[in-house]
């Protein structure tokens, strides 16, 4: 068995290969001989499948052992948890049109490969009330997630790195399209919510010269808001600089009156200090902010003494009120 494990090695992957290989008997030997072979169809179907959108018909015809090797991966070209999880339902509502059989697959297989400390608070409510779940599977796995977003930063970082080394890594955040947010939301006296954006160094490095970056969504009123970041020129100065930017997601004509203001923690206190406040009415569809956020040059936001970067991390907060 290891013998012919090494030489199916050699020979070039397919889809339907890296399935074979996945579907092998599970016997303690057999598995100890075709450990690599099985490792490497994971990862064939990790890497072929990492954009699932552009693989729609044919990700959703893979049996349960594809499906589970593509949400192993930290690479998924996805633009958020929650579309994970979307992904996951529909497929398994397809594959297992009984219901019971659905929870079972969900409860004792693919629940542990969606990452739910990264749904948004919204997708968490919905997956206590989804049918397709066992309540004492939902339960469980919603109070972890909460409890992981309520840990203070470095001990995030901490069961990140501790969980890298597992099969499921749920508190390994994958390379999301839109970063993830901390949100805060106030009924009373007004309607406000304190939103919290960190940004690895890396990630602000590959802004220059002209990238930008775009928070996961978030809802004020009803209202869906996002923030995104960028690097662009300073029209005055005509040097390049770290912007932030509040945008409202596209939905009719409503228009909305909103106070806020970015914060952002710096050294040596640590302590979020207020770099920009304003008012504006959206519609749909428009930002505001300000263009740079620190009043330097980028070289000097991304320089090693830098005063924003603090272990490595941008720490970005942005207040929103409703105006009335």
């Amino acid at each position: 068995m290891r013998y012919c494990s090494r030489q199916l090695r050699n020979i070039p992957m397919t889809p339907e290969s890296a399935l074979l290989y996945l579907e092998l008997p599970s016997s303690v030997l057999m598995a100890e001989a075709v450990q690599p072979l099985t490792d490497a169809a994971r990862q064939y179907l990790a890497c072929r499948y990492k954009d699932m959108s552009k693989f729609q018909e044919e990700v959703m015809a893979l049996p349960l052992a594809g499906i589970e090797a593509i949400l192993s991966s930290d690479d998924l070209q996805i633009a958020s948890e929650d579309a994970v999880y979307d992904f996951v339902l529909k497929w398994a509502r397809t594959q297992y049109p009984r219901v019971e059989e659905r929870r079972e697959v969900l409860g004792s297989r693919l629940a542990r490969f969606i990452r739910f400390p990264f749904l948004t608070c919204r997708k968490l409510k919905k997956v206590l009330t989804c049918s397709d779940f066992d309540h004492d599977v939902a339960s469980k796995v919603v109070l972890e997630a909460l409890f992981f977003k309520a840990e203070a930063p470095h001990r995030q970082r901490t069961l990140a790195a501790e969980e890298a080394v597992t099969v499921n890594r749920r508190f390994v955040e994958r390379a999301y399209k839109y970063r993830p947010v901390k949100v805060v939301e106030f009924e009373l006296p007004r309607q406000q919510c304190v939103v919290y954006l960190d940004l690895k160094r890396e990630e602000c490095a590959n802004l220059f010269p002209s990238g930008r970056v775009y928070s996961q969504a978030f809802h004020l009123g009803g209202q869906g808001f996002f923030l995104s970041a960028h690097c662009n020129m300073d029209q005055q100065s005509s040097f390049h600089c770290f912007g932030l930017f509040l945008g409202m997601q596209e939905k009719g004509s409503v228009s909305f009156a909103v106070d806020y203001e970015f914060a952002a923690r710096s050294k040596p206190t640590e302590e979020f200090v207020s770099k920009y406040k304003g008012n504006y009415t959206f519609t749909g569809g428009k930002a505001v902010g300000y263009r740079n956020l620190f009043a330097i040059q980028w070289t000097s936001f991304m320089a090693e003494d830098s005063l924003y970067f603090i272990n490595g991390i941008l720490h970005l907060r942005a207040e929103l009120t409703i105006r009335h």
